[in-house]
C-alpha cells in the first residue's frame, strides 16, 4: 500500500463514544480525522486505501466545488460487541449513497486540503468528465391528444 496518482493510504481515526440517554447508555462512533502518513508497515484495523476512479470525477468535481469538501466513510458492525469494520471509503456522494439506506453507518469529514488537490491533479490528468444525455425521441412522454 503507497501513494500513487489514483490511491493514497489513510488511518481512518474513529473514536467510540458512550452516551447518556434517560436511563440508557448507549454506543456511538465518531470519525474524528485521518492521518495522511500512516506507517503503512503495521497492520491496523482502520488503514484504509482511498482511491480515485476515472468514471466518479463528476462526482469529485461536485464535491470539490461544494462549499466544504467531505469524505464519506461506510461503517459495518459486525456484531454488537465489536468494533465496527470499515466498508468503503470515498469521495463520491453518489458512490457512499448505496449504502445509507441498508445496515451500514455512514460517517463524514471535512476533506484535508491535501486531499483536494491531489483530486484536483487526477482530474488535472484525466480532463473533466461530462455527462452526456441522449436526447429523448420526439413526442416521448407527451399525450399525443386523442
Amino acid at each position: 500500500m503507497k501513494k500513487t496518482t489514483h490511491s493514497w493510504p489513510i488511518l481512518c481515526l474513529l473514536e467510540k463514544q458512550i452516551k447518556l440517554i434517560g436511563r440508557w447508555e448507549t454506543e456511538s462512533w465518531q470519525w474524528q480525522g485521518v492521518n495522511l502518513t500512516p506507517n503503512v508497515s503495521e497492520p491496523h484495523p482502520y488503514l484504509q486505501l482511498l482511491e480515485l476512479y476515472k468514471d466518479e470525477r463528476t462526482d469529485y468535481r461536485f464535491n470539490l466545488s461544494s462549499k466544504q469538501p467531505k469524505l464519506f466513510l461506510a461503517l459495518e458492525f459486525l456484531d454488537t460487541n465489536s468494533a465496527p469494520k470499515i466498508s468503503h471509503l470515498t469521495a463520491s456522494q453518489a458512490a457512499i449513497a448505496c449504502y445509507m439506506d441498508t445496515d451500514y453507518l455512514v460517517l463524514s469529514i471535512d476533506m484535508p486540503l491535501a486531499i483536494q488537490a491531489w483530486m484536483e491533479a487526477f482530474i488535472g490528468r484525466h480532463g473533466e468528465l461530462l455527462e452526456v444525455r441522449k436526447k429523448k425521441r420526439q413526442g416521448a412522454g407527451r399525450s399525443n391528444g386523442n
